[in-house]
């Protein structure tokens, strides 16, 4: 079975934290225990009915205000696909959470509460998701059952959302009616909107094709560690492990290291359940060459014939994360797959308008939440894809040196 990761966004109070409980719940995923604390902490909150909502928020501060603070991950699987979802929050402060989490997902579900329409943060993370090169967006309409499942109310927020998608550099976009506290249209159809012929959102979950999604074109491996075993057995046994961001690799094919420009053939490929001939994107492996080469962390493993951009000089589009604003020419950490930088903030071209998603080039301040295009000059050279090409080798955090907190979030552009 392969893995689908996804992650669910959209304004404060859409129904996340719940329709991920109903996906649960109705799915058969919920063990007794869990089912049976959810039902006592109800019963204490006096709702009347069971808060399947709790099944991800478990903080304290999360469960008295009803909100959701921090990604909250749950593993579940059926007979057809494994899933991995980040619950992640609405609010605004919190949108540097949100990023976190949707960072390494397949596909985005947005919700849309049906009675308020879109809101500005139903924007903020459906551009969001589109940056982070999320392919697949699903906008799912909330709480149908309070407009009493009301056909002409999803259709006009449906038109809303594909004129605001339309803007958007995202290929697949799907839209669905739901409830997700009474559970129509999440796993079973339910019987009030027999006007929706479209799939529930789980048979989308479970059959949306995603294995086109990974880049098996170009050949990337940015090397963590260089394995040398203090072991008489291995007493010449130099590898490179590292987790494939691209490609695929094959004993005997010529590779080429990069910063230092030295070429070789891969020997073998060794993993943790023994030798392979071959290995792609997303796997774990050690690689050891035919060459006696000086290879360390932050060295990139590439394919002589195609070669990723290197450069002193990026452009990226920046999430900012923190309280302190952006410094112009301020001096940040950089963490670029296993490289680790330094680098100088050369100029803001523009920050984003989230509402109509245009280039505000008078004003250029990005603070906290803010999206925006910046120049970067770093101390060492880059190896990189732009970021809709690999997600893996196009994207880079900012860390302020002071503090060694994460400040921004970047996608080479």
């Amino acid at each position: 079975m392969d893995l689908l990761r996804f992650t669910t966004a959209g304004s404060v109070d859409d129904g996340k934290s719940t329709l991920i409980g109903r996906l649960l719940f109705d799915s058969k995923a919920i063990f007794e225990d869990q089912l049976e604390a959810v039902e006592r902490a109800s019963a204490k909150r006096g709702t009347g009915e069971v808060d399947l909502s709790l099944l991800t928020d478990g903080l304290r501060a999360e469960r008295e205000q009803g909100i959701t603070i921090d990604v909250a991950y749950r593993y579940f699987a059926t007979p057809k696909r494994k899933f991995i979802i980040a619950d992640t929050p609405g609010h605004i402060q919190y949108t540097r959470n949100m990023v976190t989490g949707a960072s390494t997902a397949n596909l985005a579900i947005i919700l849309v509460d049906a009675r308020k329409g879109i809101q500005e943060q139903t924007n903020r993370h459906a551009f969001i998701a589109s940056l982070l090169g999320i392919p697949h967006i699903v906008f799912c309409v909330n709480k149908m059952d309070l407009v009493d499942y009301d056909e002409a109310v999803f259709e006009r927020i449906k038109g809303e959302l594909e004129d605001f998608s339309s803007k958007l550099d995202v290929q697949d976009v799907r839209y669905i009616p739901i409830s997700a506290l009474k559970g129509d249209m999440v796993v079973q159809r339910g019987a009030n909107m027999d006007w929706y012929q479209g799939p529930t959102l789980m048979y989308l979950l479970e059959n949306i094709h995603i294995a086109g999604d990974i880049n098996h074109i170009d050949r990337r491996l940015p090397v963590q560690y260089v394995i040398r075993p203090q072991d008489d057995r291995w007493h010449d046994y130099r590898g490179y492990a590292g987790r494939i961001a691209g490609g695929v690799f094959r004993v005997g094919d010529a590779v080429q290291v990069l910063p230092s420009g030295f070429a070789s053939r891969i020997k073998s490929i060794d993993t943790e359940k023994g030798p392979l001939q071959e290995a792609f994107a997303p796997m774990s492996v050690t690689l050891t060459l035919e060459d006696e080469i000086d290879i360390s962390r932050g060295d990139m493993l590439v394919s002589p014939n195609n070669l990723p951009e290197t450069t002193q000089d990026v452009e990226v589009m920046l999430c900012w994360f923190n309280e302190r604003p952006l410094v112009p020419n301020g001096k940040y950490a950089l963490k670029h797959t296993s490289r680790d930088a330094r680098c100088m903030v050369k100029e803001v071209k523009y920050k984003m308008d989230i509402n109509s998603l245009h280039k505000l080039e008078g004003d250029k301040a990005i603070g906290m939440n803010d999206i925006g295009r910046i120049s970067l000059r770093t101390t060492v050279p880059l190896s990189f894809d732009p970021y809709n090409r690999n997600r893996n080798t196009g994207s880079l955090i900012l860390i302020d040196e002071g503090t060694n907190e994460t400040v921004a979030a970047g996608m080479i552009v």
